[in-house]
């Protein structure tokens, strides 16, 4: 049984994929802090700065796993979480018929053990349609979604290729994390 100090539903239905056990609950934590312009660094600093909450709020009796995901452009530009439908289009615009980076960030603690990941999804994706952009943003899956991306759904028919991990994309290197839940 693991802690996802994280309120995403995309890492909560990988864990559930990969069957592992897990209670969901985040802690407090201001992302809107963090200053620097680049990917990695700000999915580090979001995911450690969840886990020291994390830790003060709940303890390691369960052992804690916290995540942070944006998409970077092929100029390195950071994409957010859209706050609002115009926003979400504007960053979808700008994935559209372009190459993105997904960076996921983990911290997973334990006790005894800890780990420390940072990792990147690469995907080419083929110009988005009008009429389908529009439908999405319509139906508001875009919201809570770095960047607005749901690579497991919207996005997916516009893939032209990929190199990386899916669950990286999704929120969580879980490939990367069970060896150390095996310990």
């Amino acid at each position: 049984m693991i802690h996802l100090a994280s309120n995403s539903q995309s890492r909560a239905l990988l864990l559930k994929k990969f069957n592992i056990e897990f209670i969901q609950k985040a802690p407090e934590y201001d992302e809107e802090q963090i200053k620097t312009k680049i990917a990695k660094d700000f999915v580090y600093i979001a995911s450690l700065g969840k886990l020291k909450s994390a830790i003060k709020t709940f303890g390691l009796e369960t052992p804690l796993l916290t995540a942070d995901s944006v998409i970077a452009t092929a100029d390195g530009t950071i994409l957010r979480k859209p706050k609002s439908k115009e926003d979400a289009r504007r960053i979808l615009n700008l994935q559209s018929g372009s190459q993105i980076a997904i960076i996921s960030a983990m911290h997973y603690k334990t006790k005894t053990l800890y780990l420390s990941d940072i990792s990147a999804t690469y995907y080419n994706f083929a110009s988005f349609e009008k009429e389908d952009l529009e439908a999405y943003l319509e139906g508001g899956l875009w919201q809570g979604k770095a960047g607005g991306c749901m690579v497991e759904g919207f996005c997916k028919k516009y893939i032209k290729s990929v190199e990386g991990y899916e669950s990286t994309a999704m929120g969580l290197s879980v490939e990367k994390l069970l060896p150390w839940m095996e310990q």
